[in-house]
């Protein structure tokens, strides 16, 4: 037997596998509609992220809003109480006979207005802590929970 005769031989017996597209073309569409459903299951995380952060800048805005107002009328009210004080001295000071007087009233209207400078210090600084707290309030819970969301995911 010759060389040529035992390849043509050995290339009769060889099988090769055969291709099926259907198994191929079944493979590709369903890479394909998971493709499409992790892609659609994304867009709505994201969606429902993009209506949450809405909402809370929402809040944020109103609190923000609501607390300026707040502070707005208590440091309204400071100034009326200083201008009222204010006035009552220069009453007061207007209407002493002698110079002894003058210095009583003007060391008791300084000593007052320092005592109620520190309590005015101390409301409004409860005021603006309470503010911040308020309006950072929202912020806090929604980085949190997206936290705590990104932790499960």
């Amino acid at each position: 037997m010759s060389k040529t005769a035992k390849s043509a031989e050995t290339i009769e017996n060889v099988e090769f596998p055969s291709f099926d597209a259907s198994k191929a073309t079944d493979q590709i569409r369903a890479f394909a509609e998971k493709g499409v459903e992790q892609s659609k299951e994304a867009y709505a995380k994201l969606k429902t992220g993009a209506e949450e952060t809405q909402k809370v800048l929402e809040s944020t805005y109103e609190t923000a809003k609501t607390v300026s107002g707040d502070l707005s009328l208590k440091a309204i009210a400071i100034l009326r109480a200083n201008a009222e004080a204010g006035f009552s001295h220069l009453e007061a000071l207007v209407g002493a006979k002698t110079l002894s007087e003058v210095v009583e009233l003007q060391t008791s209207f300084l000593r007052k207005r320092v005592e109620m400078a520190v309590e005015q210090v101390k409301d409004f600084q409860t005021v603006a802590s309470k503010a911040v707290e308020d309006v950072s309030k929202p912020v806090k819970t929604a980085f949190e929970k997206a936290i705590k969301d990104a932790k499960l995911a």
